[in-house]
């Protein structure tokens, strides 16, 4: 019994100590790293196989009229970590994600009626436009990728990643918008629609905010009808 109760200690000692050669030598650990090009996994990644259903169902069909007018290519480099600190080796995970977006942004057509045009006599044509709109704010998934990833012996955090792509999608965005895309996206779609509608005829096309108020047509006074003499003029029959 003594001799069972003392190998014990000696068996969680060989117990950490295989884990923490593991983790050393895996891709979490530093040596893992350093060699990641030569080594081999000890497990083997298999590709996965995709059996897709041959069920399309349709949940929505809308008809669009959007003018895409400025469109942003932004690179972001996003560092993310859970569970740092004196026992990081074992709870943390960290990850460099570098990443790729795609902001697009311009005006809706559809929402330009006849409230929105004043033509005047001299045709000249006052426009107002409404207000520009952020159609696209997504990442490419193709580029966007971890560059690097330090994982805990017990620390790997599922999310990590889907929440460091999330927060690259909001500052790219964030990134377009203080870089002036929408001044961008309402300066070319005032160019496009003007060139537009100076091919249709007119001479003269003003973008405003609001529309001047339109002058009324001057109003014709009635003619004064002339005044009969009550007195007749008798002229004599000729027979």
């Amino acid at each position: 019994m003594d001799s069972r109760r003392r190998s014990h200690p000696w068996l969680l000692l060989l117990i950490i100590v295989g884990l923490g050669a593991f983790w050393l030598f895996s891709a979490g650990g530093p040596a893992g790293r350093g060699a990641e090009s030569t080594r081999r996994p000890l497990i083997p990644q298999l590709t996965p196989t995709i059996y897709p259903s041959s069920v399309t169902v349709i949940k929505s069909v809308q008809r669009l009229s959007r003018l895409e007018t400025a469109s942003y290519h932004i690179e972001k480099v996003i560092t993310a970590e859970t569970g740092q600190g004196p026992l990081g080796f074992l709870f943390g995970d960290k990850l460099l994600l570098i990443a790729y977006g795609e902001v697009i942004a311009g005006i809706d057509l559809s929402e330009i009626g006849p409230d929105a045009i004043l033509r005047t006599d001299n045709g000249t044509l006052y426009m107002r436009l409404p207000p520009v709109e952020v159609f696209v704010a997504t990442l490419d998934n193709e580029r966007t990728q971890v560059y690097d990833r330090q994982t805990g012996m017990v620390g790997l955090n599922e999310q990590l990643e889907t929440e460091a792509r999330r927060e690259a999608e909001r500052l790219i965005l964030e990134a377009a918008l203080e870089e002036g895309l929408e001044a961008e996206a309402e300066s070319s779609a005032q160019e496009f629609i003007e060139t537009f509608l100076l091919a249709l005829g007119f001479e003269q096309v003003v973008f405003v905010d609001e529309l001047p108020t339109p002058t009324p047509p001057p109003t014709l006074s009635p003619s004064p009808t002339p005044a009969l003499d009550a007195k007749a003029t008798v002229f004599p029959r000729t027979v």
